[in-house]
C-alpha cells in the first residue's frame, strides 16, 4: 500500500526517434521488461470524466492495483499490492479486493460495483536515470496497434519539464501530445464501437 505524487512528462515518438533515444542513452534489448496494465472504468467513464484511472499492473507474475486522480500538482496514486487471485477477481467477476484503493473509491462515491475491464494494453519498458528523475522507454501493444513513447517521471515540476523540452530539442524530436495509455486504449475502443 502506497500513496505518491506523480509528476511525468511524455512525448509520443516514431520508431525512428525511438531507436535514437535507445542509442543515445545505450539502451539494450535486454534492459527491456514486459508489462500488462489491464484498465477499469462504468460504462459511462465515471472515472474518466473526472480525469482518474483505474488499472491492474501485472509485472513478473506480480499484481498491483493503482487509482490515479488529479492532484494540485501532478497525480496522487494510491497502489495495493494484490495477488493473482485477486486480479482475477476483479478482472473476471469485478470484485474488488479490500485496501485503501477501494476505500479511496468509497470516499469518491463510486459504486464499485460497477466497474468492469475494459481492455489490456502490453508495455515493453526500459528505464534510466537522467538528471535526478527517470527516463522511461515504452514501446506498447493494444488491440492491434502499438506506439512508441518517451517519458520523464521527477520530483520537480518546473526543472523536470526544463529538462525533458531541453532533451528532445537537443535530439530534434518533435513535441507531441501524448494522451495517457488509458486514453490511447479508450479511444481504439471507441474507434471501433463508431465503425
Amino acid at each position: 500500500m502506497s500513496r505518491n505524487i506523480e509528476i511525468e512528462f511524455k512525448n509520443i515518438v516514431t520508431e525512428e526517434e525511438f531507436q535514437l533515444l535507445l542509442r543515445t542513452f545505450h539502451i539494450s534489448k535486454k534492459q527491456f521488461f514486459s508489462q500488462k496494465n489491464h484498465y477499469f472504468d462504468t460504462k459511462d467513464f465515471a472515472l474518466k470524466k473526472l480525469g482518474s484511472a483505474l488499472r491492474i499492473r501485472e509485472k513478473q507474475e506480480q499484481y498491483e492495483l493503482t487509482l490515479k486522480k488529479p492532484a494540485d500538482i501532478g497525480l496522487l496514486e494510491i497502489n495495493d499490492v494484490i495477488n493473482q487471485t485477486e486480479a482475477n477477481m476483479l478482472m473476471n467477476h469485478s470484485v474488488f479486493p479490500s485496501g485503501e484503493v477501494k476505500d479511496e473509491l468509497h470516499k469518491m462515491k463510486f459504486p464499485i460495483d460497477e466497474f468492469f475491464l475494459y481492455g489490456t494494453l502490453q508495455t515493453d519498458r526500459a528505464e534510466t536515470e537522467y538528471k535526478n528523475g527517470l527516463l522511461v522507454f515504452d514501446h506498447s501493444f493494444y488491440l492491434g496497434k502499438e506506439d512508441f513513447e518517451l517519458e520523464y517521471e521527477t520530483i520537480d515540476r518546473d526543472k523536470g519539464e526544463q529538462f525533458f523540452n531541453e532533451l528532445l530539442e537537443k535530439l530534434n524530436i518533435k513535441i507531441r501530445y501524448a494522451d495517457n495509455k488509458i486514453s490511447r486504449l479508450f479511444k481504439v475502443i471507441q474507434g471501433k464501437k463508431e465503425s
